[in-house]
């Protein structure tokens, strides 16, 4: 019994083991955020464990890209002879770990601007905003489509690749009528979800990237799942709009006037009928 009680008890420890290394790394790297770098000693005398132990998180933290190790010149320089002192640094990626403020400091800065110029100079920061993603997306756009009159949906295959590139998951497909161009991912969605010129901007973005006019069906920031722009196709033979004005060279009939084939012409004065080109076709 006290065997298999052990073997229980390994097997517990091994299922905890990484959630404990984990909770580990986290506090290795709020050390790291609250007091700068750090050498290995110093991050194991703060949390209690030895220093081997503490390098084993480390060296994990390195593969993973979280922290950097510098050799520290001046604390080298100090101690003279011996090995120098080597610190270890969060990186821009382990700082990422960490809660932002970046939604509440653009709120605030558009609120401004909106209180300060209108919903135009909002709508001039988003312009600017993305007149770099524009250029980079153009020139992916460029690349990849070689034909620049190519068809919107083509076009909107490599736009979908180039905004996946920038954070956005994106996917463009072709649908009936044309296509759609889909971004499973908002990184403003918070701060556009109160300053829609954000979107506006984007979607006339995407409509000069793929060269025709879109429509916005839905967007994250208004509480749908996906970003969804419809792309139009182009006309199908036969499918034409309805003719605005008579056909040219048929006047229309002043209101109130008998048309053809009416019971009223037989009391109406005889007048010649207008003729179209159409009726000039012989049979």
């Amino acid at each position: 019994m006290e065997s298999v009680r052990t073997a229980e008890e390994q097997a517990q420890s091994r299922s905890t083991a990484p959630a404990d290394d984990g909770r580990t790394r986290d506090r290795v790297g709020a050390l790291l955020l609250q007091h700068g770098p750090q050498t290995a000693s110093e991050l194991a005398a703060r949390l209690g464990i030895s220093p081997a132990a503490v390098r084993r998180h480390l060296d994990s933290l390195l593969a993973a890209g979280r922290v950097e190790e510098r050799v520290d010149a001046r604390s080298s320089a100090a101690r003279g002879r011996g090995r120098p002192a080597r610190r270890f640094h969060l990186t821009d990626a382990g700082r990422a770990d960490f809660p932002h403020a970046y939604d509440d400091l653009a709120l605030t800065a558009l609120r401004f601007v909106a209180a300060s110029g209108g919903p135009d100079a909002v709508r001039a920061v988003a312009e600017q905003q993305l007149a770099g993603l524009e250029a980079r997306a153009s020139s992916a756009v460029q690349t990849a489509v070689h034909d620049a009159a190519g068809e919107p949906v083509d076009r909107a295959q490599a736009l979908a690749a180039a905004l996946t590139a920038e954070g956005y998951a994106a996917t463009a497909s072709a649908i009936s009528g044309g296509g759609q161009l889909c971004q499973h991912h908002c990184p403003v969605a918070h701060v556009a979800a109160e300053f829609p010129q954000l979107c506006e901007a984007e979607t006339a973005v995407i409509g000069r990237l793929v060269g025709t006019h879109v429509q916005r069906l839905a967007t994250i920031a208004h509480g749908d799942g996906i970003c969804t722009t419809h792309l139009p196709g182009p006309l199908r033979p036969g499918n034409r709009t309805a003719l605005a004005r008579p056909v040219p060279g048929e006047r229309a009939a002043p209101p109130g006037a008998p048309t053809r084939g009416s019971s009223s012409t037989a009391h109406a004065p005889a007048r010649p009928q207008p003729v179209n080109d159409r009726e000039r076709t012989p049979a």
